[in-house]
């Protein structure tokens, strides 16, 4: 068979892509995936009982803001990751500067606590159920995002299903701030980015078996 032959037959009844494919893909993912995280969130922890109370102030907000400049970031980097020989470019940056940003923050409030009073602000009262309700509260979005990337065409998988589990556990943390009693930036620091780092580390893993076409 001849080179051109060859050519025409494979491009034989290829319909161009719709445009803006991959976002919408990701929208019905997420529209699907948060709800499931949301309702998850009543069944299995409940809402905190002062949510009303604590959204009036401003330390509230930190959890949530966090977690949404994360999750942007992170979606970001999902559609990149989610296109053929794509590489993340400036998108590393904004995955970076969130947890820089707590990360300075937690710092500057460690420094100006009295010795006393630092581990408290670390280990806060919940830090050993808060990264794993974090990352309980991924799977569906997980899914979801990894449903996602299914139908689209990533080739570099380990990245692809490590941005699927970084923007899940990002979502995941947001709905879990709708529970979480604590806001100290130093705790937040801590077991938010491990809570995140836990569904990152499994999409990683998981990646270059579920992702492969």
């Amino acid at each position: 068979m001849k080179t051109d032959e060859l050519v025409n037959l494979l491009s034989a009844g290829v319909a161009p892509v719709p445009a803006h494919a991959v976002g919408r893909r990701f929208a019905v993912a997420l529209g699907w995936g948060l709800p499931g995280a949301v309702l998850l969130l009543v069944v299995a922890l409940g809402l905190r009982p002062d949510l009303a109370e604590e959204a009036g102030t401003l330390m509230f907000w930190l959890k949530p803001g966090f977690a949404a400049a994360l999750a942007l970031a992170g979606l970001a980097a999902a559609e990149r990751l989610a296109r053929p020989g794509m590489h993340l470019g400036r998108v590393n940056a904004a995955l970076a500067l969130p947890v820089l940003l707590l990360w300075l923050m937690a710092a500057v409030v460690l420094a100006n606590a009295a010795p006393a009073q630092r581990a408290a602000l670390v280990l806060g009262d919940t830090w050993k159920s808060c990264p794993f309700n974090i990352a309980l509260l991924s799977l569906p979005l997980f899914a979801s995002t990894l449903w996602a990337f299914k139908g689209l065409a990533p080739t570099r998988l380990a990245l692809a299903g490590a941005s699927a589990g970084l923007l899940a556990g990002a979502l995941g943390a947001l709905v879990y701030s709708l529970h979480c009693p604590e806001s100290a930036a130093p705790f937040l620091a801590v077991w938010y980015v491990l809570g995140i780092a836990i569904p990152t580390a499994a999409g990683a893993l998981l990646g270059p078996r579920v992702l492969r076409w």
